[in-house]
């Protein structure tokens, strides 16, 4: 279903459910991945995936359309992820260092990761990255997003956005070369 036609659906009141589920179904898939490879955990990239979409429910009528549907969602899913990270810094006073350890041992011992040793490898190498840069390369790496997109999603300029990406590949290269 188009976005055009999620929206008509979600904005009448007769067809308001329906359209939301249809939404969900849509982008749940993606919402939840985007977010997993900030997060890491499939326990909190679920619940951070459920206040995504409880989140777009509740703002979905303030939706102008000046982006497109899926960029809104991205950035709501975006933010979430940010606020996330910045919590558990927080909350257990652990400096950056310490939870990328946490996270990059729970590379190693989640299943649902799964992948060969190269991919864990990779994923610990991204994980080494600055939020920023780790979001840019997660964007534009897996989810193939162009730069244009990826500025609407994070409210940067395209020209930062390249070089954030140019920064991080070369700090992955870095990581990937030590061994």
């Amino acid at each position: 279903m188009e976005d055009k036609d999620l929206l008509l659906k979600i904005r009448n009141i007769e067809t308001r459910n329906y359209g939301f589920n249809m939404l969900v179904r849509t982008y749940q898939q993606r919402v939840y991945w985007h977010v997993r490879k900030m997060v890491i955990d499939h326990d909190d990239a679920d619940d951070l995936t459920q206040e995504v979409f409880i989140k777009i429910h509740k703002y979905i009528d303030s939706f102008r359309e000046d982006s497109q549907l899926f960029t809104w969602i991205y950035r709501i899913a975006t933010n979430e992820c940010l606020s996330f990270l910045n919590r558990k810094k927080k909350r257990f006073f652990l400096p950056i260092e310490d939870v990328t350890q946490q996270l990059t041992t729970k590379i190693d011992s989640d299943p649902d990761l799964g992948g060969d040793e190269i991919q864990k490898k990779l994923q610990k190498a991204i994980l080494q990255l600055p939020e920023k840069q780790r979001l840019v390369f997660n964007m534009k790496y897996f989810d193939d997003l162009a730069y244009e997109q990826i500025s609407e999603i994070t409210d940067t300029s395209v020209g930062a956005l390249k070089a954030s990406y140019h920064h991080a590949v070369k700090k992955i290269e870095e990581y990937l070369g030590a061994d």
